[in-house]
C-alpha cells in the first residue's frame, strides 16, 4: 500500500521534509526510492517519511524487537474485568451516523494493511472519514469515541495538539487544508463488536492513535503524539503540551545516583531528531541501552512507573491501569536511556524499553515555527537533512534521516516535540491478540 504524499502549501512542505516518521527500512538496512508526490531532492521511503515502499505489510508484521526475535508467551487473551461497552457502542454510533459512500471507505478488514499505514506528517495522503468534511453532529460524535476510548488527559491532548496544528497553518500562511483542526481522520478495523476483534485509528499531523479492541482488552499502540509548537495561543486559549512527559523524564534522570546516570546518560551530542521508532518503523530492532531498572532503587523504580504511567495515561482509566500493571511485571528489564542536557529548558531525547513497552521522547529542531525555524512564511526549506542521530540501532542507513523527523539542522528545542509508545515482540496494533483469538477460537 504505496501512499502519496499532498504538496500542501508551503508550510505543508516543511512539516512534510521534517515533522515525520520513519528512519530505516523494517529490516534495518538501507532501501528503498523516493515516493511520489515528493518535493526532488526529498527522502524517499526509508528516509523519513513514514509508510512508504518499505511499509511493512500486516502479514509480515513482527513488531520491535531487539535482535529480531519476538520473545514468546508476553501476551494472552484473558478479561481484564474493565468493559470496552462505551467504546463500542461510541464506534458504532459514529459509524451509523455517517453516509454509506464515507462509511464504505472508512471500514477495512480486522488485519488490512490500513493499520500500519498511518504517518505524522501533515499532507500524506490518508483514508477513512475526515473530521474537516463531516457534518457537526457526525464530528461530535467522533469526539464522543474519542473520549469512550481516551482519558480526559488524553482527549485534552489530543484535541489541543489539533489546535496547535490550525494555529501552525495560521502562523505560516500555509497548509491551507492540512494545518488545519480537520484534516484528521477516522479508519476502522473491523466492526465494533463486545467480543469479536475489531479497532479503531485515528490519524492526522502529529496524532496517530491506534486503538484494538478484543473483548475487555485494549491495546492502544502505536501511539504518537507530537507538535511545533508545544505551546501558543489559540483562539484566545493558552494550549502548553507535553510538559507531564518532559517533567517526569527529568524527575526520573534527577533522582539517579551519579554512577547511574554515566550508564544512562549517552555521550552523544543531541541531534535535530533522535527518535526511531516512528511511523513505518514497525518491524525495527532495536537493542536495549542505559541502565535497567533492577539496578534502580524503589524510589527510582516508582519514578519509572510514574513516567510510563503519563503515557500509558493517555488511554481510558481502566485500561491504562491494566496497561501499568503489565509493565510493571517487566521493570527489572526495562531500560532507561538519556541523550542531551538536562535542564529544565534543555532540548533532550530519552527513551524507556522493556519487552512490554516502548516509550520515546525527542525535542527535534524546529521547522516551521520560531525565528530559528528552517521555514517560514511561505519559504523553501532551507538546508538538508543532517546525518543519522547519535544513538541509533544498528544495521541503520546512514546519511539519512531518523526515525522521528529531520530536524533540518537547527538547534533542537522543547518547543517541537514528538512522542511515541509502543508495544514490542508482536504487540502493536493487537497483532498478537488476534494471531492468538485466531489460533484458540477458529
Amino acid at each position: 500500500m504505496n501512499r502519496s504524499l499532498l504538496l500542501g502549501g508551503a508550510a505543508a512542505v516543511a512539516t512534510m521534509t521534517g515533522c515525520s516518521a520513519g528512519a530505516s527500512d523494517t529490516s534495518g538496512s538501507a532501501s528503498g526510492g523516493a515516493r511520489s508526490g515528493m518535493p526532488s531532492g526529498g527522502p524517499g521511503g526509508a528516509g523519513g517519511m513514514g509508510p512508504g515502499v518499505t511499509e511493512v505489510m500486516y502479514a509480515d508484521f513482527t513488531g520491535v524487537t531487539t535482535d529480531g526475535k519476538v520473545v514468546d508467551d508476553l501476551f494472552s487473551i484473558h478479561s481484564t474485568g474493565v468493559s470496552t461497552d462505551a467504546v463500542v457502542q461510541a464506534a458504532q454510533a459514529f459509524l451509523d451516523g455517517l453516509s454509506t459512500k464515507v462509511r464504505r471507505a472508512s471500514v477495512f478488514d480486522v488485519d488490512d494493511d490500513e493499520w500500519l499505514a498511518w504517518s505524522n506528517v501533515d499532507g500524506y495522503e490518508r483514508e477513512g472519514a475526515r473530521m474537516g468534511d463531516l457534518t457537526e453532529k457526525q464530528r461530535n460524535l467522533g469526539y464522543a469515541l474519542l473520549g469512550a476510548a481516551l482519558s480526559a488527559d488524553g482527549l485534552a491532548q489530543t484535541r489541543n495538539i489539533m489546535k496547535l496544528n490550525a494555529f501552525l497553518g495560521d502562523y505560516n500562511g500555509g497548509g491551507k487544508e492540512t494545518l488545519t483542526e480537520g484534516h484528521y481522520y477516522f479508519t476502522f478495523m473491523g466492526t465494533p463488536s463486545m467480543t469479536k476483534p475489531w479497532g479503531f485509528q485515528y490519524e492526522g499531523h502529529h496524532v496517530a492513535i491506534n486503538y484494538f479492541v478484543l473483548g475487555d482488552q485494549v491495546v492502544m499502540s502505536p501511539t504518537f503524539m507530537g507538535s511545533e509548537p508545544t505551546s501558543a495561543t489559540y483562539n484566545g486559549e493558552k494550549i502548553t503540551l507535553f510538559k507531564p512527559e518532559t517533567k517526569a523524564g527529568l524527575t526520573l534522570l534527577r533522582s539517579l545516583t551519579s554512577a547511574q546516570r554515566r550508564k544512562v546518560v549517552s555521550a552523544d551530542e543531541k541531534g535535530g531528531t533522535d527518535m526511531v521508532a516512528g511511523a513505518g518503523q514497525d518491524n525495527l530492532k532495536l537493542a536495549y541501552q542505559g541502565l535497567a531498572a533492577k539496578e534502580f532503587t524503589s524510589a527510582q523504580r516508582q519514578k519509572l512507573l510514574d513516567l510510563v504511567g503519563v503515557y500509558v495515561g493517555y488511554m481510558d482509566d481502566g485500561h491504562a491501569a491494566v496497561k501499568l500493571k503489565e509493565v510493571a511485571e517487566h521493570l527489572d528489564d526495562t531500560y532507561f536511556y538519556w541523550i542531551g542536557e538536562t535542564e529544565d529548558s534543555s532540548a533532550f531525547y530519552y527513551r524507556v524499553h522493556s519487552p512490554v513497552v516502548l516509550i520515546e521522547y525527542d525535542a527535534q529542531s524546529p521547522l516551521a515555527y520560531g525565528e530559528n525555524a528552517q521555514m517560514g512564511g511561505g519559504g523553501a526549506p532551507s538546508g538538508r537533512p543532517s546525518g543519522m542521530p547519535s544513538g541509533q540501532p544498528t544495521g541503520m542507513p546512514s546519511g539519512g534521516p531518523g526515525g522521528g523527523g529531520m530536524g533540518m539542522g537547527g538547534t533542537p528545542t522543547q518547543q517541537h516535540i514528538h512522542t511515541i509508545i509502543r508495544t514490542p515482540n508482536g504487540g502493536d496494533y493487537g497483532v498478537d491478540l488476534l494471531k492468538l483469538h485466531l489460533e484458540t477460537d477458529h
